[in-house]
């Protein structure tokens, strides 16, 4: 029902299948990455105190391939609570969204996006 009241876009990401990834080395790993996102975007605004010598699209193709890497950790960590500790995707994902309406997050109108 929500579906037809907002709009959805999927990312797929693939399930990581040459790695033994735990639920304390992804964790590390998702703050290794989220660094270097926040990295990236102080590159940007000129934040670490150097000269932003590359140009605006190169630094935004960077923050985009490191946002990237964040999501790809974030939904493998996804997979480990789902494969170690039983956890239903699917059902915390609708939670999620229900948790994103009653903080105002998501204004449920009709969408033209079917």
């Amino acid at each position: 029902m929500v579906k037809e009241y907002t709009v959805f876009k999927q990312i797929s990401f693939p399930k990581l299948n040459n790695l033994q990834p735990g639920l304390e080395s992804t964790c590390l790993k998702l703050m290794e990455e989220a660094g270097e996102l926040a990295q990236a975007i102080g590159k940007f605004r000129g934040l670490n105190g150097e000269k932003v010598e590359l140009k605006e699209h190169e630094i935004v193709d960077m923050i985009s391939k490191e946002l990237l890497d964040v999501a790809q950790v974030a939904v493998s960590m996804m997979f480990v609570l789902e494969e170690e500790y039983n956890i239903n995707i699917k059902e915390k994902v609708e939670e999620h969204v229900e948790k994103l309406i009653r903080k105002g997050y998501i204004k449920l109108e009709k969408s033209d996006d079917k």
